[in-house]
């Protein structure tokens, strides 16, 4: 029932002096919690009670996550060349390459922590095993299913990098790429993200990367055959102009360091891939 502006309103619906008990500014002794909404300009001081005005939300674009407007995630291009040592204050999308054991993750997580401007760090095999039930796990058989999630995972880190990029935030992606599949390997990651993409391959000796897997747990541990087996096709990187840091000697600092002076370089002379 509605009633006009300055009519008699009817008596309280319980214990406040609103509807269901609810209050407003002018609260019982003992009551605990934050003052109601103050009421409409229009009904100040005419013992207005009721809750205020609902207003529609504003309609949200498609272009909108929650208030926060995202900016377009195109196609990142090469980075222009710092004016100190190393990648300095540079807004870089790298993509660091090796097989399992070389310690793409550890190096990738480190050198970005240790830089002077936000720097995200993207790996495929976190966002591809992002698939709990249904998840084709490739020591199970490599075959259709698994090359799809593959696909899918290198997909949406490219997405995620652009959209980092966009923001003013470097990132750093880590995949076993092989050289003998550029349509999927290095041809995919320049598609998703972009050409100025740097990749840098990580590839040391393979008694290094043996021991190092056998650290490892669950499906992330490989059989050492198949561990040979993918250090013998990373192989091909050799020749193929991408550099290449041997870290079989390294620590996870000194690779780190070795790694952002090569991409000073790369930003300098790019990389023909």
């Amino acid at each position: 029932m509605q009633h006009a502006v300055g009519a008699p309103l009817p008596p309280p619906q319980g214990p406040g002096n609103g509807p269901a008990g609810w209050t407003h500014q002018a609260q019982h002794p003992g009551h605990v919690g934050p003052p109601g909404p103050p009421p409409p300009p229009a009904l100040q001081g005419q013992g207005w009670t009721g809750p205020a005005p609902h207003h529609a939300p504003a309609p949200v674009s498609r272009e909108t996550t929650g208030h926060i407007q995202l900016p377009p995630g195109g196609p990142v291009p090469l980075p222009a060349p710092p004016a100190e040592p190393g990648t300095g204050t540079a807004t870089l999308a790298v993509l660091l390459i090796g097989p399992a054991g070389a310690g793409k993750t550890t190096v990738a997580k480190l050198w970005a922590s240790r830089r002077r401007v936000p720097t995200a760090h993207v790996s495929l095999d976190d966002v591809r095993e992002w698939v709990c039930s249904g998840f084709a796990d490739p020591q199970a058989g490599w075959n259709d299913h698994s090359e799809a999630q593959y696909r899918l995972a290198r997909r949406t880190c490219g997405f995620a990098a652009r959209n980092f990029l966009a923001n003013g935030i470097s990132c750093i992606l880590d995949d076993a790429v092989f050289p003998d599949r550029p349509v999927v390997g290095l041809g995919g990651w320049k598609r998703h993200v972009g050409p100025g993409l740097l990749p840098v391959v990580l590839l040391p000796g393979l008694e290094i990367v043996l021991e190092r897997n056998a650290a490892r747990s669950g499906n992330r541990r490989l059989s050492d055959e198949e561990v040979a087996r993918i250090h013998g096709r990373m192989a091909g990187w050799y020749g193929s102009g991408l550099p290449i840091i041997d870290n079989s000697t390294y620590d996870v600092e000194t690779t780190a360091r070795v790694l952002d002076d090569i991409l000073a370089r790369s930003i300098a002379s790019p990389p023909a891939w």
